[in-house]
Formats: C-alpha cells, sequence, structure tokens
C-alpha cells in the first residue's frame, strides 16, 4: 500500500497566479509584452557588438555573452506561463519538469559567475590599465565564458541528481509558475532534507562567492578611482561600470531574496512576485541599463540604426 502511495506523478500543474479571468488576459498581455521586447532588445545587444568592431573588446563581449543567456532565460518560462494564461492548461509533464529545472538553474548559476566575470574585467581595466590586454585576452575571454557555463551545468547535475530521487504522490500541484526547486521540493512525499541541504548550499555558493568577488572588485575600483586627480578623470572612469553595478544590485537582491535562505523561511505568493523581478523585468531592463549608461553602446547604436 506504502509503495503504491509513492507512484510518481506523470505531470505537475503549475498553480501561477490566483486571479480572476480579466487579470489573467491583463498578465498575459503584460508579459507577452515584456518577453517580446526583451527578446528584440537582446538581439539588438547581440548584433550591435557583432557589427561594430569598436565593441569588440572584452567588456561588450560579456554583455553580448548575457544577452544571449537572457533570450534563453527568459524562452524557457516565458512560452509556458502564456499557455497557460491563454488556454488555462497549466499542466506540465514530470520529464518536463525536470528538464526546465535543470536548464533554468543552469542559467541562474550562469548569470551570477558571469557577472562577477564581469566585474573582475572592469577591475583589471581599472586598476591594471598596463597589463589588462595582456591579461584579458580573447582566449581568455573565451575560457572564462566557457567556464560560466560549465559551472552553471555542473551545479545544476548535482542539484537534479538529489531531487530526481525524490517521489511525488498524490499531491501533483506546484505553487508557481514555472518549475523551481523550492516548491518542487514542498511537494514531494518523501524524506527531502538531502535534496534540500545540497540545494542550499550549493545556491549560497553559486551567489556567494561571485558576489564577494563583485563586492571586492569594486572595493579596488572605487579606491583607485578616488586617487584619481581630475574630477572628469574619475566620471569616465567609474562610468565604465556603472551599468554593470546597476545591473549586479538589481540581480543579486532579488537571488538572494529567493534563495540564500531555508525552505521554511519562504511564503510562496511573496516568492513569486520577487521571481517575476529577475526572470522577467531584469532580462527586460538590462539591456536599457547598458544602453542608456554605456556612452560607446549608445553611439554604435546609432551607427548601426542609421546604416
Amino acid at each position: 500500500m506504502e509503495e503504491a502511495n509513492q507512484t510518481n506523478v506523470s505531470f505537475f500543474i503549475l498553480l501561477g497566479f490566483s486571479t480572476s479571468s480579466e487579470l489573467q488576459v491583463l498578465f498575459a498581455a503584460v508579459f507577452i509584452l515584456a518577453y517580446l521586447l526583451t527578446l528584440m532588445e537582446n538581439v539588438i545587444i547581440i548584433v550591435v557588438i557583432w557589427v561594430n568592431n569598436n565593441l569588440h573588446k572584452p567588456m561588450y563581449i560579456f554583455l553580448g555573452n548575457l544577452s544571449f543567456l537572457e533570450i534563453w532565460y527568459v524562452t524557457l518560462i516565458a512560452p509556458k506561463m502564456l499557455t497557460g494564461f491563454i488556454t488555462h492548461d497549466k499542466r506540465i509533464s514530470f520529464q518536463g519538469c525536470l528538464t526546465q529545472l535543470y536548464f533554468f538553474v543552469t542559467f541562474i548559476c550562469n548569470e551570477c559567475i558571469l557577472l562577477a566575470v564581469m566585474a573582475y574585467d572592469r577591475y583589471l581595466a581599472i586598476c591594471n590599465p598596463l597589463r589588462y590586454p595582456m591579461i584579458m585576452t580573447n582566449v581568455f575571454c573565451a575560457q572564462l565564458s566557457a567556464g560560466c557555463w560549465m559551472c552553471g551545468l555542473i551545479t545544476s547535475a548535482v542539484k537534479l541528481s538529489f531531487i530526481g530521487r525524490l517521489k511525488f504522490c498524490r499531491i501533483d500541484e506546484i505553487n508557481h509558475y514555472f518549475c523551481d526547486i523550492s516548491p518542487l521540493l514542498n511537494i514531494s512525499c518523501t524524506d527531502s532534507s538531502m535534496a534540500e541541504l545540497v540545494d542550499f548550499v550549493l545556491a549560497l555558493m553559486v551567489i556567494m562567492i561571485p558576489l564577494c568577488i563583485v563586492v571586492m572588485s569594486y572595493i579596488y575600483i572605487i579606491s583607485a578611482v578616488l586617487r584619481i586627480p581630475s574630477a572628469q578623470g574619475r566620471k569616465k572612469a567609474f562610468s565604465t561600470c556603472s551599468s554593470h553595478l546597476a545591473v549586479v544590485v538589481l540581480y543579486y537582491s532579488t537571488t538572494l531574496f529567493t534563495y540564500a535562505r531555508p525552505k521554511t523561511m519562504f511564503a510562496y505568493n511573496s516568492n513569486k512576485l520577487v521571481s517575476v523581478l529577475y526572470t522577467t523585468v531584469v532580462p527586460l531592463l538590462n539591456p536599457l541599463i547598458y544602453c542608456f549608461r554605456n556612452k560607446e553602446v549608445k553611439n554604435a547604436l546609432r551607427k548601426t540604426l542609421s546604416i
């Protein structure tokens, strides 16, 4: 009898946002618009960097990687969420759920580490300008980018190896709009303590170690900028990393709130709202932040659009 009760479900139901039908239509329209704008903005960033030789620098190569990552990031979640809004079919297969979870964890880990790599790049450019071209070569850039993907893929594989062992019985409803780790662990009918521990430890490592690199990089950057004698020089030096700093604050504040705390502290409704920030709002705003706050990108965009 106990063995029968622990049979895995064949699909889950993503509860999403509990609202009226009118609000569901409004949400669908808003998220479709946000999704299309995000795709358009990030594709434009990639094309602008690709066609402008003056942007073939490490800083913008990493920015292109970030845009490429966020295109897949939003595409992983938005279409299924929009299908639920429009057709009211909120089912996702068990295999589909784990696949979505695997790539979501890969992308979020990749982005955390990539933002740290971008901070390290700015540190080298401002604090070690003479050695910068020798250190940050094209080969090293490619190695750092590949390393971000490898860390994301490995971290995700470790987490999923524990989550995949769990059983899900009669409860097949996930209190979220996509397959995320904590809502999934919450409905397991077997002991998930080890999976929770692995998830929490790896989340802390993947978020806090890159965050420490970002903080240390900016401590050195700010110290170096303050030593520049002219106000114009200080402004020019800091302008090269102000857009990255804005993106870092926006991204890490939401991911820390969501993942760097035990499952027992979760309030799922507020968690869904915060998840909207880093899965929808942040990818939408990142290209705008880089375009409006970075003079080189703005000039290259004008040049590209005028062709």
